[in-house]
């Protein structure tokens, strides 16, 4: 039977959660016995005051996808495809070897963008000169020494630091959707892997393989592809696409089997719903796996056709409810730990009303990044943007509580609210993400000058 109650932290509860039980008597406060729902901050902010944490009913109300990921019950969902109507997979699999804290040195922000920004360019040109020669059938004679050598430059440079990468593929341009799904799919694909503390050289691999992944495409029409609803039929033609890509890299010198191997297990799935072998458990390799998770997040987030990605928050939801499914449960649970609720670049809403745009993560508290505020309460533009670390705002006012200095009703500590889908307000978030990173440059130079002037 699924379990309908979770207990939840009071700084993690959200509008929309159905309040069940509470860590106090129900008579010691002003909420009905029967349980209530969440409507506004301010009874989120009442149970802040009164409680330490309280029990939500999952089947009622929102579940908590930020925290507890592992308490909640597998749930499926009413979709088109039939590979995500399989029931769910109970076969052990191998546990998740993961190294925390192995890529600890993270380079400043304002200094890796600059590198990130002309690594960026040279990855997508890469990717396209490829795909342009395959286009052109020009099978043979093909190198792909200029990828894998711009592959592994992106892998250090996310292991340097992780949001430059991050913030330069977040404002891609989609035009060529192909092209542009494989360089964020690569991006989200080593942000992964950093974070369970893959070896540099299996993070290679894995960037190899996910910018090369749909190289098969190019021999499929291209009204084949754009197709959001295909027949049984068009679907087999489409599958194709991965067997099509694996005889094209096997062709190629100097492709390593291991990256072949990514490609041709990237749309395996767990329940042996995937194809092309149809693979199972652990029959499907790890490399295969992450590149599966991150192949599908960056499809939901950015699905071809659409104006505008969804947000985080929603695709994560998706993904989750495939965990123990198509996907290997634990792999799910890191790789959402890893890009964090709220990616760098994400528009969200304060518990203040206010909006703000996520520009650099805390790898420590996820939930508290540094944002950029640009509209007030009521929407409305500021006339000059706030940067916010919500980390360091929240360690200041406990000291204020711990102190005895202030009470916890004479201070409101900012959350996140909940992120908004991308567009929302007409906010500009590469304009945001230009004001950001040029305005650390500047400060970097300043700087620099400084140290100058004073040396002289």
């Amino acid at each position: 039977m699924a379990i309908k109650q979770v207990k939840v932290d009071v700084n993690e509860l959200t509008i929309g959660m159905f309040v069940s039980g509470l860590d106090r008597p129900w008579s010691q406060t002003p909420f009905p016995l029967q349980g209530f729902y969440l409507r506004d901050l301010g009874e989120i902010n009442q149970l802040k005051a009164l409680c330490n944490y309280v029990y939500i009913d999952i089947e009622k109300g929102r579940g908590p996808i930020a925290a507890n990921l592992k308490t909640i019950s597998p749930a499926t969902k009413k979709v088109a495809n039939t590979r995500e109507r399989v029931s769910s997979f109970s076969e052990p699999v191998a546990a998740l070897k993961i190294q925390r804290g192995l890529y600890r040195d993270v380079e400043p922000l304002q200094r890796e963008v600059k590198k990130a920004r002309q690594l960026h360019q040279k990855v997508y040109g890469a990717v396209v000169e490829v795909m342009d020669q395959l286009e052109k059938n020009q099978f043979d004679g093909m190198s792909l020494g200029e990828t894998k050598r711009v592959a592994s430059e992106m892998v250090d440079s996310v292991l340097r630091n992780p949001d430059a990468f991050t913030w330069l593929s977040r404002v891609q341009e989609k035009d060529e959707y192909t092209y542009s799904h494989a360089v964020r799919s690569s991006v989200w694909a080593i942000l992964f892997g950093r974070h369970i503390g893959l070896p540099k050289r299996d993070l290679d691999v894995l960037a190899m393989g996910v910018l090369l992944k749909d190289v098969g495409k190019v021999q499929l029409d291209i009204a084949l592809l754009s197709n959001a609803e295909r027949s049984a039929e068009e679907e087999r033609l489409y599958e194709t696409f991965v067997e099509l890509g694996c005889e094209i890299l096997r062709k190629t010198p100097g492709v390593e089997p291991r990256v072949i191997s990514v490609v041709k297990t990237h749309c395996e799935r767990l329940n042996g719903s995937g194809f092309p072998q149809g693979l199972s458990g652990d029959k499907i390799p790890l490399l295969g796996k992450i590149a599966g998770i991150v192949t599908y997040y960056d499809y939901v987030t950015n699905p071809r056709g659409s104006r505008h990605p969804i947000a985080p928050s929603k695709a994560v939801g998706k993904l989750y409810e495939l965990r123990n499914i198509q996907f290997q449960e634990e792999l799910v649970v890191e790789f959402i730990r890893a890009i964090g609720l709220y990616p760098t670049g994400t528009l969200v809403e304060l518990s203040t009303g206010e909006v703000a745009v996520v520009v650099e993560q805390n790898f420590e508290r996820r939930l508290k990044p540094r944002v950029i505020v640009v509209l007030d309460a009521y929407k409305q533009p500021l006339d000059e943007y706030l940067l916010l670390d919500l980390s360091e705002d929240d360690k200041r006012k406990q000291e204020l509580l711990d102190s005895g200095k202030k009470s916890r009703y004479e201070i409101e500590k900012i959350e996140i609210a909940r992120d908004l889908e991308p567009g929302s307000y007409e906010v500009d978030i590469s304009g945001i993400r230009d004001h950001y990173l040029m305005k650390n440059e500047k400060k970097g130079l300043m700087a620099l000058l400084s140290r100058l002037t004073t040396r002289n």
